[in-house]
């Protein structure tokens, strides 16, 4: 789980880059090749369609497509005999927003889950939609909270939680004493109740028949073992589970998630909430965690660090400063330009921007040369923003105090 936050975050970062270029003409080459594809089979197609260039008729666009076909094929020649086990994606054309200079470059991903089509495809944008595709959660839950009055549905996917649907009960709304007896009392509850069951199976009907992987039940008392036995709603609909809440509305909703590790243990917002949780437990104790980026990359640097814990929302950058007069290097961590110069005019003396990155990527690159392990933590979940606002959104876990 946490090498694949990982490379989901890079692929989420290259698509981003990749969405700001725009080609003057229909120049920006794509090209997909599935895992295990033959590259002779890709090459000859791209030769075939070199071929086809020379009928463009702008003369700028025809030059500009074949040097990127001829530095695709050139790119291709470092695959040996077959496409990567994940297959490959190939984007390439001229990039340049100045429309007197060409530059021509070349990108290549290899994503988390196998590219299973071959496409070609020449656009003035690169065509990133196959990519998009893989960074939308496949799998998402379902989860109720009830109990004999109202009833709460939701849908749990990826690190978001949405309500779907609030329902009340009128059971017991219209029961007065009066002229009827205990027992048609009684029977009027119990048809109430079970029509009010079979209205919570309606609304899991209408939201959860495939598209759900599965459905968790929650509530205090019997009401829900009772509607989990009744079970009406379609059969497609699979109960994964059963537990105890003392809520039935959002509070309740929160508790089922956090009652359901095991249950939803490939979530990611479950995975996050157990990981900051237990991150909070060990700073407050004084334990095996750190915060804030000198703790953190010191203990990167000395391989204290047994785990990266990162934050998307991270939005400060890393810059290389150097004197031009001295040689002597200095980094800076800023959170915007107009920051970055007042720290290099407090620096003072003839200091030049050599490089500058993002601080997330500048720890992960840190962090992946030391072999420690990295866990990207989105900012969307409850738990992730408190990371992102309480602990800046950068901590570890340490092998040793």
């Amino acid at each position: 789980m946490e090498e694949k936050t990982k490379l989901k975050y890079e692929l989420k970062k290259q698509l981003a880059h990749l969405k700001t270029m725009k080609g003057s003409g229909t120049e920006l080459i794509s090209v997909y090749i599935p895992s295990g594809q033959a590259i002779h089979e890709t090459s000859n197609k791209l030769r075939g369609e070199a071929g086809q260039a020379t009928n463009i008729k702008s003369k700028s666009t025809r030059k500009n497509v074949v040097d990127a076909l001829e530095r695709i094929l050139h790119h291709l020649k470092s695959y040996g005999n077959v496409a990567p086990q994940s297959g490959v994606a190939i984007f390439c054309g001229n990039v340049s927003d100045n429309p007197a200079k060409v530059d021509i470059e070349l990108f290549t991903i290899y994503p988390p889950t196998a590219i299973s089509v071959q496409i070609y495809r020449c656009d003035s944008r690169f065509f990133l939609e196959p990519l998009d595709r893989d960074l939308m959660v496949k799998d998402s839950y379902g989860i109720v909270v009830l109990d004999g009055r109202e009833c709460t549905l939701a849908e749990l996917k990826g690190t978001n939680t949405r309500i779907l649907s609030h329902i009340r009960s009128m059971a017991h709304s219209k029961m007065r004493k009066g002229g009827q007896s205990a027992r048609r009392i009684e029977r009027i509850i119990e048809e109430s109740i079970e029509y009010y069951y079979k209205h919570i199976g309606e609304h899991m009907d209408r939201y959860f028949v495939n598209t759900v992987k599965g459905v968790i039940v929650g509530g205090p008392g019997p009401a829900k073992e009772d509607f989990v036995k009744m079970s009406p709603f379609n059969y497609q609909i699979k109960v994964l589970g059963v537990v105890d809440t003392g809520y039935t509305d959002e509070y309740g909703v929160r508790e089922v998630m956090a009652k359901s590790t095991d249950i939803l243990s490939e979530q990611q917002a479950v995975q996050e909430r157990v990981i900051i949780e237990r991150f909070i437990k060990e700073v407050v104790a004084g334990g095996l965690a750190t915060y804030g980026e000198a703790e953190v990359r010191k203990a990167l640097e000395s391989k204290q660090a047994k785990q990266l814990l990162i934050s998307e929302g991270v939005t400060y950058k890393r810059a290389k400063l150097v004197d031009t007069t001295t040689g002597e290097a200095l980094f800076v961590t800023s959170k915007n330009p107009f920051d970055l110069q007042e720290k290099i005019k407090a620096v003072g003396g003839t200091v030049k921007v050599e490089s500058e990155v993002s601080l997330v990527d500048d720890l992960i690159m840190l962090a992946d040369t030391q072999g420690i392990d990295i866990f990207v933590v989105s900012p969307d979940t409850a738990e992730g923003a408190q990371f992102l606002g309480s602990f800046y959104g950068i901590g570890a876990f340490l092998r040793y105090r």
